[in-house]
């Protein structure tokens, strides 16, 4: 199903389905879903200014040229999602799991990803710059090849990166 130049501005939804969908310059500003499932979707010049998805089923999801200014995310699997060069400097994702999620290029700097599962995720050449990744699961990301300057980590996460990078750690 095609959805085109629809205006969701702050329409809230909980439970709605969505399978393989194609949204085309929708306007999904300061919306709310919960418990809401887009899987397979496609997402084209869409604007998500202020939406919430809580405990949503993004599965599959392709992200092309959208914006996501200060888009929250709470909960929910958003694993395999397509987000190749977005821009989510100004989104927050907390309790996430974004397994296998490709970030290649994503622009995180100063982002929020606390306590997300980004097990396999891709992410070459995503600036993760000052991006708050505390108690995520970043077993994949390699410190070469993203730009992690400034990013806010735990202890548990500094010791994985450091044997990342080589280095022998010892008590």
């Amino acid at each position: 199903m095609l959805f085109s130049d629809v205006d969701m501005t702050e329409a809230t939804g909980d439970g709605a389905v969505f399978t393989e969908c194609v949204f085309r310059n929708v306007r999904f500003n300061v919306s709310a879903h919960t418990d809401a499932a887009f899987v397979n979707c496609t997402f084209v010049r869409c604007s998500f200014f202020d939406a919430t998805f809580t405990g949503c089923k993004v599965v599959g999801s392709m992200f092309d040229d959208c914006s996501h200014d200060l888009m929250k995310v709470r909960g929910g699997d958003w694993s395999f999602v397509g987000l190749p060069g977005a821009d989510l400097r100004r989104a927050d994702f907390a309790d996430v799991r974004l397994r296998e999620a490709d970030l290649t290029g994503a622009r995180l700097a100063g982002a929020t990803l606390v306590r997300c599962d980004l097990s396999g995720a891709w992410a070459h050449r995503a600036d993760l710059s000052r991006c708050d990744l505390r108690g995520s699961v970043l077993p994949a990301m390699d410190p070469a090849t993203v730009e992690l300057r400034g990013a806010v980590i735990d202890p548990v996460q500094a010791v994985a990166l450091a044997v990342a990078l080589g280095l022998d750690v010892r008590d």
